[in-house]
């Protein structure tokens, strides 16, 4: 998702204790660290694959050591598949340079790269994903905001409250039931396709997890149980206990936590306000001002209990959600979750979940952690148990009984200088800015969905990224480099991997159908070649055969060696201006979709990637709804989200076309063999 933002054009800076011929101080010890640190979520991964021998059903860290290792592809097979992907963008004075430059990388520095990623996929669990945390996210000196954290939206036709207290209860209350299983290692093991093991290293810090800024990079802070939660109402910052007498808070008792909140009247500490802008601006004052005014007194206890708290709960006082009266619902409903006010999300925190006095929910998440079907995972989880398990009393507030000698919660309090003010005023400013060109258009294609779409005998989401191509033509009248998100969870600590599926399939395609001369048949003859292709470069993307983290991670060696390569260069510093995604539903079966079709979700989204580009995501719902987030810039005169999304739904349609016209061609030459009633046959 947002991760294409961050791979682009990334500048970091090694300082090595000393580059020999031979051997590199400083690469070698980072790879040594990138041994310790996954040998040590082995041994916390341990207890849960003790369990699996206590039991008859599979624990969540079941198979987890018998994944294996995602492999490092061969420099060869790496450019050859980077040379094929780029040749439909380049003209042939362009591709000549780059094969050139490829070829002079294959015959330097290639070999000696290889030889410490292999080196480091022997020693470590995984040669990609620490170096992709660290490098991708936690070093990047931007806001995170929009250009990093993604959002998750609630169901889209059912809201089961408009008691704003009581769903927040219900939900946080599932969420830690959900934490629970998780500590006990009760969940289901995760499978792709229901029956490959996949790794489950990324849930671990969904809860209690915080990045903490730094002046050169930042880190992940991921504490054990924690007992509290703190809230943000009207400029406010509130903490509240989730446990009373060794037990969590009933949904009751939390929804009277939380009605205690709305009902409080008292106005915001001086800098209390925009406080949490700090983690919406950019990251180096952000990390100065938490030294110098967050360090001591009444202020590091109040972060801290931020910082440590199991997540974090945003009570807004605006409705959202999807609205099918008003054009724009879905639009408003994206950037609310994105961006909100810019001062009203820790945008620090593992997620921020954001509840709005209509009843509607939603959650902000910060990327570096873990990937998007992780907290879908944990979405889909809460959902199924507040609306199924749950439930609320006929007046809309949870069920049970109203305990009111619970102790109130609390006022986190604050000592803020004028100095300290400025420089949240200052990255109100930088994020307000941000967010306020953050050109967004979400809408639901219901023409026709995955159902319709399998019976022509094509991967969905192959059909789905074929029109995106065809729809990026149309807007821009060129094609470009496309970023889709693949997950690599196959392996052990697997996180992402590229298809770029901007192919030369692809492209034929798109111009044929923009050929007037071109046939029905033709087209169709291109795209089941092109959808084939995207098929087969996602599946290579799975196994381990990508090509982008390869040449990341080449490309940081060389960087740690302190060697220059324009080839790694120019390959890692290509704009992504079509960046997609598409957000996984039904991980867990725990609601039936075709017996109660109105209990699905939304999805969720990102920001734009490129100044100049879109970023898509899209979820497949059920058998006939399809919703896409198409993400851009106010401030880029060549796009326009709202007319994006058109282009889309027209690429939609016209390639379904194409099915219709080969179906009513069958239908026809089989009457032509259907038997008369005197005997013969149609002629």
């Amino acid at each position: 998702m947002a991760e294409a933002h961050q791979a682009v054009g990334f500048q970091f800076t090694v300082r090595p204790d000393g580059v020999d011929l031979k051997l590199s101080q400083e690469v070698i010890k980072n790879i040594y660290l990138s041994g310790v640190t996954a040998w040590k979520k082995r041994a916390i991964q341990f207890k849960s694959l003790v369990k699996m021998f206590s039991g008859r059903r599979p624990l969540l860290y079941s198979f987890q050591a018998s994944l294996p290792r995602l492999p490092v592809p061969s420099v060869d097979d790496t450019i050859h598949r980077y040379l094929e992907s780029v040749r439909p963008l380049l003209d042939s004075e362009q591709y000549n340079q780059m094969e050139l430059l490829a070829n002079e990388f294959k015959a330097s520095m290639a070999t000696q790269l290889q030889r410490y990623l292999i080196l480091k996929s022997w020693w470590a669990t995984n040669y990609v994903s620490d170096w992709w945390e660290e490098y991708i996210y936690l070093r990047g000196r931007t806001p995170i905001m929009v250009n990093s954290n993604f959002y998750i939206m609630d169901l889209l036709y059912v809201t089961p409250t408009h008691r704003q207290a009581a769903r927040a209860g219900n939900v946080v209350h599932a969420m830690l039931q959900y934490r629970r299983k998780l500590e006990r290692g009760e969940h289901a093991p995760l499978r792709a396709l229901g029956t490959v093991p996949m790794c489950s290293t990324q849930m671990e810090r969904i809860f209690n997890t915080t990045r903490i800024p730094g002046i050169e990079t930042d880190i992940v802070q991921h504490l054990t149980d924690r007992k509290h939660l703190v809230v943000y109402h009207k400029g406010r910052f509130f903490h509240v206990w989730l446990y009373t007498g060794g037990r969590h808070l009933l949904p009751s008792e939390l929804e009277t936590q939380f009605q205690r909140i709305l009902n409080d009247t008292s106005e915001p500490q001086p800098g209390e306000l925009k406080l949490a802008a700090l983690t919406a601006g950019n990251r180096v004052p952000w990390a100065r001002t938490r030294i110098k005014y967050f360090s001591q007194g009444v202020n590091k206890v109040s972060l801290d209990a931020i910082e440590s708290a199991a997540f974090f709960l945003a009570l807004d006082d605006e409705p959202q959600g999807y609205d099918p009266a008003k054009t724009n619902s879905l639009d408003s409903y994206a950037k609310s979750l994105l961006h909100g006010k810019c001062y009203d999300r820790w945008f620090d925190k593992s997620f921020t979940l954001i509840s709005y006095p209509n009843g509607k929910m939603g959650v902000n998440v910060e990327h570096s952690w873990a990937d998007a079907p992780i907290v879908g995972h944990m979405w889909e989880y809460v959902a199924a148990t507040d609306c199924f398990h749950l439930g609320y009393t006929e007046e809309g507030h949870c069920k049970g009984d109203v305990n009111k000698g619970l102790p109130y919660p609390t006022r986190l309090q604050w000592q803020i200088p004028k100095e300290c003010q400025d420089v949240t005023e200052a990255s109100y400013l930088s994020a307000k800015q941000i967010a306020d060109d953050v050109d967004f258009h979400g809408y639901l294609f219901n023409e026709f969905g995955k159902g319709l779409i399998k019976k022509c005998r094509t991967s969905p989401d192959a059909f789905i990224q074929l029109a995106l191509q065809l729809a990026q033509f149309r807007d821009q009248g060129v094609f470009c480099l496309t970023y889709e998100s693949s997950m690599t969870r196959m392996f052990r600590d697997g996180r992402t991997e590229t298809v770029r599926s901007c192919t030369s399939e692809a492209v034929e395609f798109v111009r044929a159908m923009e050929d007037a001369s071109a046939t029905n048949a033709q087209r169709l003859a291109l795209f089941r070649k092109a959808a084939d292709k995207h098929q087969n470069m996602y599946r290579l993307a799975m196994t381990g055969s990508g090509i982008d983290r390869h040449l990341f991670c080449l490309y940081i060696v060389s960087k740690y060696l302190g060697v220059d390569s324009p080839f790694l260069k120019k390959v890692l510093s290509e704009p992504w201006k079509l960046s997609t995604s598409q957000t996984p539903q039904q991980q867990l079966n725990l609601v039936d979709i075709n017996k109660f079709p109105k209990y699905v979700s939304a999805g969720g989204g990102f920001g734009p990637v490129a100044d100049d580009g879109y970023g898509v995501s899209y979820i497949i719902v059920g058998e006939n709804l399809i919703t896409f987030h198409i993400s851009s810039k106010f401030s880029s005169p060549d796009t326009d989200s709202f007319r994006f999304g058109q282009n889309i739904r027209k690429a939609m349609t016209d390639i379904q076309a194409l099915f219709k016209t080969e179906n009513d061609k069958k239908t026809v030459e089989n009457a032509k063999h259907v038997p008369l009633e005197n005997g013969k046959k149609h002629i």
